[in-house]
Order: C-alpha cells, then structure tokens, then sequence
C-alpha cells in the first residue's frame, strides 16, 4: 500500500502534472479566497501542507537523501514560508475587501493611536530580541550542519548533476526550454524591466497602501502567477526533481546517475516539412523556418492586436498605446514559458524557429 502511494506521489511530481496542479491549486487559492482564508480547517491545511508533506517524506530513504543536503534545506523552509506568507496576505485582502464593501475603510487606514510605541525602548528592544534570537539560530544551523563546501573545482570530474544556486535554478531550468541568449539575457532582461514598469504600467491608484484583491484582481493574479508558478515552482522543481544527467524523478524515486531517458529534440520545421507535409526540409532557411516565423509574429504581433480588441481591451483603453504594447509583450513572454515548457515535456519541441546559421533560435 504504501509503495503504491509513493509510485502515485512520483508520477503526480511528473514536471506536465506537477505544474498543472501548481497552476490549478494557485487559481483555486484565489477563486475561492473565502473558504481559504476564513475556513480554519482548510486554513490550517493550506498552511501546513509544506510542512505535512516533508515531515512525512521524510521516513522515505531517497526523499530523505535529498532532502538533508545542507543547501536544500533552506529551500524546504522556503517553500513553507512563501505558502504562509501568500495565504496571509490573502487573508489580510479579504478582510480588507469585507470592510470595504461594508463601506468602512481598510484596516490600514483606521488611526492605531493606542498601539503607536516610542522607538526606545520598545522597538529597539524588540529589534534586540530578534537579533538575539537569529544569532542563535545561526549558531546552532552552523553547528548541526556542515557548509555545503565542495573541493576545489576540477574539469575532470564535475558534479552530476551540476545545478546553479538555488536563486538561479529557474534560470537554469529555462535554459531547457530556450536559447541561452533568451534564457541567459533577454528573459532575466524582462523580468528587472518588468517589475521596474510595474507603477508606470499599472496607475490604479487603489489597493495604494493596504491589502485587496477585489479591487485588483487581475495584477495581483498575474504577479502571484509570475512568483508562485514561473520562480517558486521552477526553484522547487530544480532542487528536488532534477537529478543526475538534469534528468526528472519523483521525490520518492532513488537517483540513479545511469537512468537513460530517450529524449529527441523536434524542431517546428521538422514537424511540419518532415512529419506532416512528409518531405525534406528545404536548404534555405526562410523557407524551411517560415511556418515558425509566421507563428512568431502572429503571436507577437497579431495577438497584441486582436486582444486589444477583446479580452485586454479594458487595459487598451486605460493604458493607451505605448504602455499597452509594453504590457502586453511582457505577459506574452511571460506565458510563452509555460507554453515551451508543456511542447518540450509532451511532444519533444524544442524550437519554433531554429536558424543555426545565424545562432537564431526561439
């Protein structure tokens, strides 16, 4: 019985399952906000469902391999903390968006006379306390255990498998799905422009100071999407699902450094002249990537217009051309992720458009 929990539990974590239960639980947070935040049963579920499922894969050998290393322990307190902290905040939104449709203020805006401290000595003897407390923390973690150091490097024998930090493993996991020029530049490039054009995008001036997330849904979910499904996720899945050969297994499943997965990388090209069409590829490279370039400008170009004209047209017209072109690239760029992620777990394409003459790949 038990084995058969562990070989379901190995193929929910399979990385297509695995990120549509991500997404799905993450919608299912916010639909349904309510009963998350308000209900103490599933409350305390959503809470300590980070902290249930370690501590019981724990008593699994290969989990617990895994899971003891000095550099993936932080990771198992952080996933913990960004579960707590996003149910909190949400919580916090729903109370906040209570009072307001009850035509009260929010919590952040009501005068705390009663509760205002002086800086000495109440809050630099808190501060004191805290300092105190995490110094011993980091004591004792020091103490109980080891740095993760290594031996210096040597050429002739590399890790396998050899994973970046831990704040680069969804960089690093893009990188199977991209070019390293778009992985390695363009993204991470995207991601700081992004969150740097966030007030210049966005000029709701509500939610301005306090919790909500009525009065902004949309931002809120795109972020939370953004944070929980395309950073924390890939962070988790880098850290405990990739093992030797950067090759996916279960977190019950042993790690073996000799498991083979036949894995062919398909162009969109070769789909469509080799498999579908049942020719040769054309020589000529506009020719034999033209259907990919299509794709690309339709999905760059034509799609940004025909939304604008349907389901973004709220933005549109708020937003205004040019902040609206900038939008509506960034979040393109940001579901062409998943999009690569799904094609290269279940039909093995790598590229949409794939120009080695060049070094231009998409």
């Amino acid at each position: 019985m038990i084995e058969l929990l562990k070989t379901f539990m190995n193929g929910l974590f399979q990385p297509s399952i695995a990120l549509t239960l991500t997404i799905v639980a993450v919608a299912a947070m916010y639909r349904y906000r309510r009963i998350v935040t308000q209900n103490k049963l599933v409350a305390s579920l959503v809470v300590a469902s980070p902290v249930l499922f370690f501590a019981i894969s724990a008593f699994d050998e290969n989990f617990w391999i895994q899971f003891k290393r000095p550099d993936n322990i932080p990771i198992a307190g952080m996933m913990f903390l960004v579960v707590f902290f996003t149910w909190f905040a949400l919580k916090l939104a729903v109370d906040n968006d209570d009072r307001i449709r009850e035509g009260r203020p929010p919590k952040e805006a009501e005068p705390e006379e009663e509760e205002k401290v002086f800086v000495w000595p109440d809050l630099v003897y808190s501060e004191l306390l805290c300092l105190l407390l995490v110094s011993i923390l980091l004591v004792v973690w020091s103490i109980l255990i080891p740095a993760p150091l290594e031996e210096p490097a040597n050429p002739q024998l590399t890790p396998n498998p050899s994973k970046a930090p831990w704040y680069f493993l969804g960089l690093q996991e893009i990188l199977v799905y991209f070019d390293p020029w778009l992985a390695g530049v363009v993204i991470p490039t995207f991601i700081i422009i992004g969150l740097m054009a966030i007030p210049y995008l966005d000029t709701n001036p509500k939610g301005n100071g306090y919790y909500t997330f009525e009065e902004r849904k949309s931002e809120v979910f795109l972020f939370q999407f953004g944070f929980l499904v395309l950073w924390v996720f890939l962070v988790f899945e880098g850290t405990f699902l990739r093992g030797p050969n950067w090759n996916f297994y279960g977190p019950y499943e042993y790690w073996d450094a000799h498991k083979l997965v036949p894995l062919t990388n398909v162009q969109l090209s070769e789909f469509i002249w080799a498999r579908w069409l049942g020719i040769g590829l054309p020589s000529f490279w506009l020719v034999r990537e033209f259907f990919g370039i299509v794709l690309m400008l339709g999905y760059f170009v034509a799609l940004p217009v025909w939304l604008a004209s349907s389901f973004l047209r709220k933005y549109f017209e708020q937003m205004g051309m040019f902040r609206y072109v900038i939008f509506s690239h960034l979040l393109l760029w940001m579901i062409l992720i998943p999009i690569k992620m799904y094609l290269r777990w279940t039909v093995n394409l790598k590229y949409f458009v794939a120009i080695p003459e060049f070094l231009f790949n998409i």
